[in-house]
């Protein structure tokens, strides 16, 4: 194509790559890129170029961008002598937005890449956080602990967001078998809280039947009773019955009864 511009042969390979040629002209690029290996290596760069703009075509840059943009093309378009040949000026828009469009979707995915590894250590941290307040709940509950220390566990327990299964486990063992009724009320307190979750509900309804500590019956009958659990209805009526239980408790027991029938 020694007979062409090179502005000429840029702009059919533009269109060439485009599928917007005429038959005629097709042929004679087709023809040029077997011929030329400068022209076949400049189809390589454009055809790259016009691809990442296509994968880039859902960005939106910035209205900042937008017009920091425009101003240099502005620049950059500015009138020359008649005598000046414009060399790639048809093609020039096109490769200067997909090198805009390159730089601001690298900025996108650094910024995005960025947020994502911040977020995933403030998990980790959390995670490891949630697991150290765990072990050091657990092993403040144990009964080797002194009676304020396991009075503290329940009490770390009762500022969790959120509690597991083996959390609730060590809480109901304190409130049905620890020795102290001070440790037993602070364990009933930090149950309360997740009152919400399924299976503290139905654990603190089963411990109607086990409880024995009447300064706990009567706190666990006054929070099922305000919750309006009527499943309890029958071991109330036990309790209003039983020889056993103290008169502090049957009156507890009647008034819960009064709420829920």
């Amino acid at each position: 194509m020694k007979f062409m511009e090179k502005g000429k042969i840029e702009d059919l390979l533009i269109d060439y790559i485009d599928g917007k040629l005429t038959e005629a002209d097709r042929l004679l690029v087709e023809k040029e890129l077997l011929i030329n290996e400068k022209t076949y290596k400049l189809y390589d760069q454009l055809k790259e170029v016009m691809q990442l703009m296509n994968q880039s075509s859902t960005l939106q840059p910035s209205a900042k961008l937008k017009a920091d943009f425009d101003s240099f093309l502005k620049s950059e378009s500015k009138p020359v002598k008649e005598t000046k040949t414009i060399f790639f000026q048809p093609s020039f828009y096109r490769v200067a937005a997909a090198v805009a469009l390159l730089i601001v979707g690298g900025g996108v995915v650094f910024t995005i890449s960025n947020e994502y590894a911040k977020q995933q250590a403030e998990l980790k941290a959390m995670q490891k956080e949630v697991k150290e307040t765990k072990l050091m709940l657990m092993a403040m509950l144990d009964n080797q602990q002194s009676a304020s220390q396991r009075v503290l566990g329940a009490n770390v327990a009762y500022k969790m967001e959120r509690t597991d299964d083996e959390i609730v486990r060590a809480l109901v063992k304190a409130m049905n078998e620890d020795e102290n009724s001070n440790v037993r009320l602070a364990a009933l307190d930090a149950l309360r809280k997740f009152y919400h979750q399924d299976h503290v509900r139905k654990t603190l309804i089963a411990s109607m039947a086990t409880q024995k500590d009447p300064i706990v019956q009567i706190a666990l009958i006054r929070l099922l009773a305000e919750m309006k659990e009527k499943e309890i209805v029958r071991e109330l009526q036990r309790i209003t019955t039983d020889e056993e239980e103290l008169p502090a408790v049957k009156d507890e027991a009647h008034a819960a009864l009064h709420q829920l029938v």
